[in-house]
């Protein structure tokens, strides 16, 4: 029963992916759309089902599916863990995942390609569930290595567009170098353990380890967080992330808010404990960790305070977001990692499925700019993107609030100046937040006549996700709320050090609580002053000049790599085909043409004289007889 629970969990969305592949383009746009989020609805049911079953016994599920992999003493199955860790994230995965469907029957109805974009998204979702129940890293990398091609294949999903190919192919091959990292992570940690299955792994640890691997710990500890980094939009491997808005906008809701970013804290959530562990070495990683996290989060904020495209500044909030939840991985608080992770999915969606409605009324137009006075014409887009707004600017009681509040109460408690850096990065993004909403929701439209004319609230398909997930971002801080902390009792179960993510609330945590939403509150009046009282409008980018410039460029961080590393690459490429391949070429046509020469000279003695072949024998009997005598 559980093993076929399980393979209808994991192949429903596969076989909704080949179904629009070899029959969406005949069954029509409607049929194609339907499909597709059925597949993903049914896998969201299986979810629900697991959770009230885990919720009921306590009990993981696991269910080796065959036998994988057996050399030597290294064997592998492939498996399946539904803990409570993974069971979490399927949750959010196929339940937003379904609603993203839902959205795109909608909003993709007029492309061409429809049945093919529902094919993608299926498979991505396959992909992810891959990841995410895998009960070994080998299974979990499979799923990881899936959900890279998949984003490739949805950011370039508009491929007539080479700007679309190029955001694609730099989303794909960044995240290979990040992946590389992970993939040498998971070789020392099978060299070092013989097993690469969680459970064993944890068995082994806590059972104690090698003092003499603590260094080769600490080294896999590292891979693996390189591998983070270029799933999760770290620094240095983030700039893809912004560029991979090329998308269409439910591949930003789907890759870019709930699923695929998130990779990289639910495999150092899972692996919590190696990085748990008491060595210096794998100290010196946390703190790594915490530090580029904490780094990120300040310079995605800095960077989403000058950008004028309404997608782009979600696509920066998220890399901002995403260092805090590494922050908080890097401080030991997991759990808080994963409360931040699911409200983030929440009221990220809903901006990203907003910001689609936005662009969806003006016929493609992304620039704030050529926005405003959209709040009476799209009232539940503004209502549902204000709410996620509150939510991501840490306003009380949306559920923001709460899981950002505990990653800023858990770098005050262990690192003060970690602290002042996140709290910089939470004030700015409720200031970039809502200088988003001033200048696309108020004052007065900017854009075209034909585009005023033809303003309207998007349909029934679209709006109907947007209010759910408003409603997600309201609430879902009760999950976790001071006091009943329900979440941080599901998933005791999984770390096995004690990590800081109970506080009792003193005078210290209530300041500290206080200090964040006026942070928030300072941020969002400064946007207020700026874009609703003395109502500014960006200035156009010929005119952008002096640290502007510099952030609205993204601090030219693309233009270093591109001088760092494309051209050099380019250049030396360049010399090979030019210089180093025709030299190679000739060298060996050289040889060859010496070989010819030779062999053309030779042929001529084959003229069929016998009398000359008779010369040549008694020639070759007469050298062998002065060798045998005389030499």
């Amino acid at each position: 029963m559980e093993k076929n629970l399980v393979l209808l969990l994991l192949l429903t969305p596969f076989v909704g992916f080949l179904f629009n592949v070899f029959f969406g383009k005949k069954v029509g746009k409607g049929m194609s759309g339907i499909i597709g989020t059925l597949s993903i609805v049914v896998s969201f049911a299986v979810s629900i089902y697991f959770f009230m079953q885990l919720n009921q016994t306590g009990k993981p599920i696991q269910v080796s599916l065959f036998d994988w992999i057996s050399v030597s003493n290294f064997k592998l199955d492939f498996g399946v863990l539904l803990d409570q860790l993974s069971l979490l994230w399927l949750l959010f995965v196929t339940g937003i995942g379904s609603l993203i469907h839902l959205y795109s029957i909608s909003y993709m109805h007029e492309d061409e390609n429809m049945h093919k974009f529902f094919a993608y998204l299926n498979l991505f979702v396959f992909f992810m569930i891959t990841l995410v129940v895998g009960s070994n890293l080998l299974v979990m990398f499979i799923g990881w290595e899936g959900v890279g091609l998949c984003s490739y294949l949805l950011i370039g999903f508009w491929y007539k567009n080479q700007e679309y190919n190029d955001a694609a192919k730099k989303a794909f091959i960044m995240n290979r170098i990040g992946d590389l990292g992970f993939l040498i992570g998971i070789f020392i940690l099978g060299s070092l353990f013989s097993t690469l299955d969680f459970v064993d792994m944890k068995e082994t640890i806590l059972g104690g380890t090698n003092s003499a691997n603590t260094l080769w710990i600490g080294v896999a500890c590292l891979c693996l967080f390189i591998g983070a980094c270029g799933k999760s939009a770290q620094l240095p491997l983030y700039t893809w992330l912004p560029d991979a808005m090329a998308g269409p906008t439910p591949v930003s809701a789907l890759i870019h808010a709930a699923t695929m970013v998130t990779g990289g804290i639910f495999m150092i959530t899972r692996m919590n404990f190696l990085f748990g562990l008491d060595m210096h070495s794998v100290h010196l990683v946390n703190f790594i960790i915490a530090i580029v996290g904490a780094s990120t989060a300040l310079i995605a904020a800095t960077i989403g305070l000058a950008q004028n495209d309404i997608k782009k500044v979600l696509a920066y909030s998220t890399v901002s977001q995403l260092g805090l939840m590494f922050l908080a991985l890097g401080l030991g608080a997991y759990t808080i990692a994963v409360f931040h992770v699911i409200t983030h999915a929440f009221f990220k969606a809903c901006l990203f499925l907003g910001s689609g409605s936005v662009i969806h009324a003006l016929h493609g137009e992304q620039d704030m700019r050529k926005m405003g006075g959209l709040k009476k014409a799209m009232p539940i887009t503004f209502w549902t993107m204000l709410i996620s707004t509150l939510a991501i600017a840490g306003i009380f009681p949306f559920a923001g609030f709460w899981s950002k509040d505990e990653i800023l109460m858990s770098a005050f408690h262990e690192n003060k100046v970690l602290w002042v850096v996140a709290s910089i990065a939470s004030i700015m993004t409720a200031f970039y937040m809502f200088r988003l909403m001033y200048l696309t929701f108020f004052k007065t439209f900017r854009g075209t006549e034909k585009q005023k004319h033809h303003l309207h609230e998007s349909p029934s398909l679209i709006t109907i996700p947007l209010i759910i997930l408003a409603a997600l971002a309201t609430v879902g801080g009760a999950i976790n709320l001071p006091g009943s902390n329900w979440l941080n009792h599901f998933l005791e179960p999984l770390f096995s050090t004690v990590t800081h993510e109970e506080h009792a609330l003193g005078n210290t945590e209530y300041m500290l609580m206080g200090i964040a939403l006026v942070g928030a509150l300072l941020g969002i009046g400064i946007a207020f002053s700026k874009y609703i009282k003395q109502n500014t409008v960006p200035n156009e980018d010929s005119e952008i000049t002096g640290l502007t410039k510099i952030v609205y460029n993204k601090y030219y961080v693309d233009e270093f790599y591109t001088f760092l590393i494309v051209r050099p690459i380019n250049g030396l490429s360049n010399f090979f085909r030019t210089t180093l391949e025709p030299a190679l070429s000739k060298t060996v046509f050289g040889l060859a043409n010496v070989a010819y020469i030779f062999a053309n000279q030779g042929k001529k003695l084959h003229n069929g004289s016998v009398g000359l072949y008779l010369f040549a024998f008694v020639i070759g009997v007469c050298s062998i007889i002065i060798y045998l005598f005389l030499v």
